[in-house]
C-alpha cells in the first residue's frame, strides 16, 4: 500500500495557515551579546575585562551582594565564585555552593522561633 505524499497548500486556499514568524533580531556584533544576562554572555564579556581587587567589574553585584551579607551574618564567610558563577557559604560545619540569590536567602533565612 502506497500513499502519495500530500502537496503542501498554496497560499490561495482558504484553508491555508501559515505559521507564525518568529521574533527577529538584529546580528550580533561580536561573540557575545553587549548587555544580556545570559551566563554564557557574561562569561565571554568578563574574559576581556581586568581584574579589580581580584574581582571582574562584570560580577560587581554579586560581590557586592556577597559582601553585604557577610556584614549580616559575621559568623559565616560568603563570596561569589566567578569560575563557578555561584555563591558560596563557609560555616562551621562545612561549605555550601549556592547556586542563586533566592537558594542563599533562604540558606541565610533566621529560624524561625517557636513559644
Amino acid at each position: 500500500m502506497t500513499n502519495p505524499i500530500p502537496q503542501p497548500r498554496p497560499s490561495s486556499d482558504p484553508l491555508h495557515r501559515s505559521f507564525p514568524t518568529l521574533p527577529r533580531r538584529g546580528p550580533l556584533v561580536g561573540p557575545y551579546c553587549p548587555v544580556c544576562t545570559h551566563t554564557s554572555c557574561r562569561r565571554r564579556r568578563a574574559q576581556g575585562l581586568p581584574r579589580l581587587g581580584g574581582h571582574r567589574a562584570e560580577y560587581q553585584r554579586e560581590h557586592a551582594l556577597a559582601a553585604t551579607l557577610q556584614r549580616r551574618n559575621p559568623h559565616l564567610i560568603l563570596w561569589f565564585g566567578e569560575q563557578t558563577g555561584s555563591y558560596w557559604v563557609a560555616s562551621s560545619t562545612g561549605l555550601a555552593e549556592v547556586p542563586d540569590t533566592v537558594t542563599l536567602d533562604r540558606l541565610l533565612a533566621p529560624e524561625p522561633v517557636h513559644g
